[in-house]
C-alpha cells in the first residue's frame, strides 16, 4: 500500500506519490496512513542541515494527526464516502512529506538542498495547507465513537496548518549569502575565506573528505541531467558553481582522505549478494546499460522504456500500473554495480559514466565561479606537489588524479599550473601509494593533447617505463602501461617508446604476468606502438606471439580476445609475424572465428586468418580448409558482418576456393560452386 521510495535513485524535490486505488479498504488505507505518519516520524532523529525548523513542525502536525488515524481505526466502523476521501488526500500528501523528508536529510544533496531553501520552504507549506484542506472535509461527527478530544485536536490542526508561516531559516538565508559571496570571489579568481568555507561545510554537517566528494557526485550528475536542457542553463551555471566550490575545498581543507572508494573485496562481497538477473532489464533480458527507474519503482534500461512509451503505453510493463508521469529517473548504483559485474566477468555490457559524458561540456567549466575554482585548485595543488610534506604530496597526486579524470578542462589547468614535473618526481618515491597515485594522475592528463609532449619532455618516458617494470603495486603497473598507451598516439612517440630497451619487453610481461585489467592495457599499448613499423620486430623479439594465442583459448573476457586478435592481426601482415604466429598452428584462431559474440574480434579473426594466408603459403591454407566449420562462419560474415569484414571473408574464401581447385580430388571440392561466390575484394 505504501508506495515504494526510489531512495537515491530519485531525483532531488521530485514526487512521484500516488493516490490509493479506490478499492482499498479503509482498514488498509487506515493502516497505510498510520505505517506512513510513523515512518514520517523517525525523521526526528535525523540530522537536518538546512529548513530543520519547518520539517520539525510538519513532522510534528503529522505526528498528530496519527493519533486521530489511530482512533479512527480503532473505533472498526464502516467510514462515509467524504472521510474516506479525506483519507486518501492525506495518504497522497503523506507521501509527499516523506519525499521531501528524505532529501532534506540526504547525505550528498546537502549544500543543493541549502541553496533551494526557498523551494522547499514553499514546499513545507503548500504540504501543511494541504493537510488543512483534506481536514476540512473530515467529519468526524458522522462517526460513532470518535472521542470529543481528537475532534478538537482535527480543529486545532487545522488552525495551526493555516498559521504556520513555513518561511526560510535565518540561519540558512545567511549561510545561502556567504556561499553565493564566495562563488562571486571565485568568478574573480580570488581565494575564498578558509574559515568561512570551513564554516559553511560545518553548518551543512559536511566535515570530512569523504563526505564533501559525495556532494561533488551528485552535483555532478545533476550536471549530467540538466545540460541538455536548454531551458535551465542557469540552473546548470549554479551546480557548475557550486562543484567548483567543493571541488576546491576538498583540495585545501582537508587534510587526509578517509575511504574515497570501496575496495575490490567490498565490491566483490556486495556482488557475491546480489542476483546478476537483477541487472537485466525486464522488457529485454539483456543486461542493462543505462538503466532507469520509473514511477512504480521498477527499473528498466533507458532504450526499452522508452520504446515502449513511444507505442502508446502508459503503464508500467511489469504491474500493469497506469503512469501519471514519464519520468525516468537514472539508477547510478545500480548503474555502478552492472559495470562492476562487467568489469569482473569480462562482458562489456556498460559503458562507464564518464565515457556516456557530452565531451562538449567537460571543456568547459560550466560557470565563471567554476573556472575559478578550478584554476585555484590546481595552482594550490601544484604549490603542495612541490613545497608540501609526503602526507600532502600523496593527497595532492590524489587530488590531481580524481580532478583531471572529471573534465578536460580540468586537464588544461592542472597542466598549466605545472603539475607534471612534480609529479614525475613521485613516480621515484619509495611509498607505493604515492606512486600510484602520481602514475594514476599521469594517466589521466595523458589523455589531453598538449600534455604528452610536456610529458616526454621531462624525461617522463623512461619513468613510466621504470614503473612498469618494477612498480610495487600491480595497479602501478596497470596505470603505466595504459600511460603509454596514451602517449603513443602520437607518431613521434611511438618511435621514442619502441627505443626505450625495457618498454615493450615491460608490456609483454605484464601480459604474462599482470590480472585481466593489465593484461588488456599492456595489449592496448602493444597495439599502439605497433602502428610504427620498426616496433614490429621488438614484440615479436619480446615473446608476445605464444602469450596471445594462449589468450585466445584462456582469457575469459571478450575484450581481452579482441584485443589479443588486434594485435596478433597487426603482427601477421609481415613475413616474420605470420611465421611466428604460423609456429603455434593457427586452429585454435577459427575456434575463436566461431564462439565469439563480438563484431570487431569476428573481423580480427579474419583479417588475421587472412594474413596467414598469404603470407604463410599453402601449409597454412591447407590447415584451414581442413576446417569443417570455417567455411559457414566466413559465408555468415559475409551477410552478416562490416564492409571491411565483408571483403576480408570474401577475398579469403577465394583463397581456399582455389586452393581446392588446384588440388581437386574425390575427396576435396569446393564447399560451394564457384558462380555462388561473391567476388567483393
Amino acid at each position: 500500500m505504501i508506495h515504494n521510495s526510489i531512495g537515491s535513485g530519485r531525483r532531488i524535490l521530485t514526487f512521484p506519490a500516488v493516490h490509493p486505488c479506490e478499492a482499498t479498504s479503509s482498514t488498509t488505507l487506515l493502516n497505510s496512513l498510520i505505517d506512513l505518519s510513523e515512518n514520517i516520524c523517525s525523521f526526528l532523529s535525523k540530522f537536518f542541515p538546512s529548513n530543520s525548523r519547518n520539517a520539525r513542525e510538519t513532522i510534528r502536525q503529522i505526528r498528530n494527526l496519527s493519533l486521530v488515524l489511530v482512533e479512527l481505526r480503532d473505533v472498526g466502523s464502516d467510514l462515509p464516502g467524504s472521510i474516506i476521501l479525506c483519507l486518501s488526500e492525506l495518504h497522497l500528501i503523506f507521501q509527499k512529506a516523506r519525499y521531501l523528508l528524505e532529501d532534506c536529510t540526504r547525505e550528498g544533496a546537502r549544500l543543493w538542498m541549502l541553496m533551494k531553501s526557498d523551494r522547499v520552504a514553499s514546499e513545507f507549506r503548500g504540504l501543511v495547507r494541504a493537510i488543512a484542506t483534506a481536514l476540512d472535509v473530515l467529519q468526524l461527527e458522522s462517526v460513532a465513537g470518535v472521542s470529543s478530544e481528537v475532534k478538537e485536536l482535527v480543529q486545532l490542526e487545522i488552525k495551526q496548518a493555516r498559521k504556520g508561516r513555513f518561511e526560510v531559516d535565518p540561519d540558512d538565508k545567511r549561510f545561502m549569502g556567504d556561499v553565493l559571496w564566495i562563488l562571486h570571489q571565485l568568478e574573480d579568481s580570488i581565494i575564498p575565506d578558509k574559515d568561512t568555507l570551513k564554516q559553511v561545510l560545518d553548518y551543512l554537517g559536511i566535515r570530512r573528505w569523504s563526505e564533501c566528494n559525495k556532494e561533488i557526485k551528485f552535483l555532478d550528475a545533476e550536471i549530467a541531467i540538466e545540460c541538455s536542457n536548454v531551458e535551465k542553463r542557469g540552473k546548470v551555471s549554479l551546480l557548475s558553481g557550486l562543484t567548483g566550490l567543493l571541488s576546491y575545498s576538498r583540495c585545501v581543507l582537508f587534510d587526509s582522505v578517509d575511504s574515497p572508494k570501496l575496495n575490490e573485496k567490498g565490491k566483490a562481497q556486495m556482488l557475491n549478494g546480489l542476483d546478476p538477473d537483477d541487472f537485466r532489464c525486464p522488457i529485454t533480458l539483456e543486461y542493462m546499460k543505462d538503466p532507469v527507474t520509473i514511477e512504480t519503482g521498477h527499473t528498466y534500461d533507458r532504450s526499452s522504456i522508452l520504446k515502449w512509451f513511444r507505442a502508446g503505453n502508459r503503464t508500467c510493463p511489469k504491474t500493469g500500473e497506469r503512469l501519471t508521469t514519464t519520468e525516468l529517473v537514472p539508477n547510478l548504483v545500480l548503474k555502478e554495480l552492472i559495470q562492476q559485474y562487467g568489469a569482473e566477468n569480462g562482458i562489456p555490457m556498460a559503458e562507464s559514466a564518464h565515457k556516456n559524458r557530452d565531451i562538449k561540456r567537460t571543456v568547459v567549466a560550466g560557470s565563471l565561479a567554476a573556472e575559478g575554482a578550478f584554476r585555484l585548485a590546481s595552482n594550490f595543488l601544484a604549490s603542495r606537489l612541490v613545497d608540501g610534506d609526503d602526507i600532502e604530496r600523496i593527497k595532492s597526486a590524489y587530488e590531481v588524479r580524481l580532478l583531471a579524470k572529471a573534465s578536460i578542462f580540468n586537464m588544461s589547468c592542472l597542466t598549466e599550473a605545472g603539475v607534471i614535473p612534480p609529479l614525475l618526481k613521485l613516480l621515484l618515491s619509495s611509498d607505493a601509494l604515492a606512486q600510484e597515485n602520481a602514475i594514476a594522475a599521469l594517466l589521466n592528463l595523458s589523455k589531453h593533447t598538449e600534455t604528452k609532449a610536456i610529458i616526454v619532455d621531462n624525461g617522463g618516458l623512461d619513468l613510466i617505463v621504470e614503473v612498469l617494470k618494477k612498480g610495487p603495486k600491480v595497479e602501478s603497473r596497470q596505470h603505466a602501461a595504459a600511460t603509454l598507451f596514451y602517449i603513443a598516439s602520437i607518431e613521434e612517440y611511438r618511435k621514442v617508446i619502441g627505443e626505450i630497451p625495457d618498454a615493450i619487453p615491460a608490456l609483454v610481461e605484464l601480459i604474462k604476468e599482470g590480472n585481466d585489467r593489465c593484461k588488456r592495457n599492456a595489449i592496448v599499448a602493444l597495439f599502439g606502438l605497433l602502428m610504427h613499423s620498426d616496433n614490429h620486430w621488438r614484440v615479436l623479439a619480446a615473446g608476445a606471439v605464444p602469450l596471445l594465442l594462449n589468450l585466445l583459448t584462456s582469457a575469459g573476457r571478450e575484450d581481452l580476445i579482441t584485443d589479443s586478435l588486434a594485435v596478433l592481426a597487426t603482427l601477421a601482415e609481415k613475413l616474420d609475424g605470420a611465421i611466428a604466429i604460423v609456429h603455434f598452428q593457427p586452429l585454435p584462431i577459427i575456434g575463436v572465428l566461431d564462439s565469439s559474440s563480438s563484431r570487431t574480434g569476428k573481423e580480427y579473426c579474419v583479417s588475421l586468418l587472412l594474413a596467414l594466408c598469404l603470407k604463410g603459403g599453402p601449409s597454412v591454407v591447407a590447415t584451414l580448409v581442413k576446417s569443417p566449420t570455417l567455411m559457414g562462419s566466413l559465408y555468415s560474415i559475409l551477410s552478416e558482418g562490416t564492409s571491411r569484414a565483408s571483403k576480408k571473408a570474401s577475398a579469403l574464401i577465394n583463397i581456399l576456393h582455389e586452393f581446392c581447385e588446384k588440388t581437386s580430388s574425390s575427396s576435396m571440392r569446393p564447399p560451394l560452386p564457384r558462380e555462388q561466390f561473391i567476388h567483393a575484394w
